[in-house]
């Protein structure tokens, strides 16, 4: 056996059961599920008709899959915004020399290591019965109100609370950027006369471009493939009003046992959040090329 074709098998080997579970779990499964979508079954019967196109018709006309399209886009742009924002500002505040900084860093980051289930039961138990106590102590009208009850509440609860568990993972990104920064540029900067602002925005931010394209995306993506808080904290409520995509087709596939409606939905779905990525990737990386 030659040196070449031995360093072949040595990277086929590596390489072959990374291929063979993303085949067996992620390929096939998707592919099933397209074919699915042109289909009608109810999951539990053998008989299997072919339909064509008429899941993807009934699909446009379906509106509870565009009411969970919509809170889905405003879920999105809600937690992208205060995620990056809230995030970055932890990470500028925890990269000066104050004490006890790894220790903060550690606490802000803690809450992202949890499973995100358990995070929405814990926090629905705090919604539902120590809010009513804090405003009954306060006299605070905005927690005398059971926020799950009620969609515009619910739907900020939703957001709270993924805000409050993701942002540590967040604010570790930008950190590490931060610290990447050459400090002698930014002195140099000061030296010229630049203030806070002017070195964050003509110094700062364009060299830690890159971690904010990862962010973004990385906000995004979470964000419409969001599932476990939705069945944690609110379980689609109230009325539906909640439900992310996500969910939605889950209780559409294993609620309703309509599964080859469910596969359509889940590959409008695919499509929907390819697109977004794509064109996301494209307008931040010719951002950063640019800088």
């Amino acid at each position: 056996m030659t040196i070449k074709s031995r360093g072949w098998w040595i990277y086929a080997a590596f390489v072959a059961p990374a291929i063979l579970f993303f085949t067996l779990i992620i390929l096939i499964p998707f592919l099933r599920a397209i074919i699915f979508s042109f289909q009608e079954w109810d999951g539990i019967s053998s008989n299997i008709s072919w339909v064509g196109w008429r899941n993807y018709q009934n699909l446009f006309h379906d509106a509870s899959f565009w009411r969970s399209f919509k809170f889905t886009t405003k879920y999105v742009v809600a937690t992208t915004i205060l995620l990056n924002v809230f995030g970055l500002l932890l990470a500028l505040g925890l990269n000066r020399a104050i004490k006890c900084r790894n220790l903060l860093r550690t606490v802000y980051f803690l809450p992202y290591v949890m499973g995100s289930v358990i995070v929405g039961f814990i926090w629905k138990f705090i919604i539902t019965n120590q809010f009513s106590q804090i405003g009954a102590a306060t006299g605070w009208a905005i927690f005398q109100k059971n926020w799950l009850s009620l969609p515009d509440y619910a739907f900020w609860s939703i957001v709270m609370v993924a805000v409050w568990q993701s942002i540590g993972y967040f604010m570790i990104i930008y950190l590490s950027a931060l610290q990447g920064v050459p400090k002698d540029l930014v002195e140099a900067s000061e030296i010229d006369g630049a203030g806070y602002w002017s070195r964050m925005r003509n110094v700062v931010f364009p060299l830690i471009r890159p971690a904010i394209t990862i962010n973004l995306f990385l906000a995004i993506a979470n964000g419409f493939k969001g599932f476990d808080l939705n069945y944690s904290l609110t379980g689609g409520g109230p009325f539906g009003t909640t439900q992310s995509l996500a969910y939605h087709i889950y209780t559409e596939g294993f609620g309703r046992n309509m599964f080859t409606y469910a596969s359509s939905k889940s590959v409008i779905f695919f499509l929907i959040l390819a697109t977004v990525t794509i064109v996301q990737s494209l307008v931040l990386k010719r951002r950063e090329v640019e800088m």
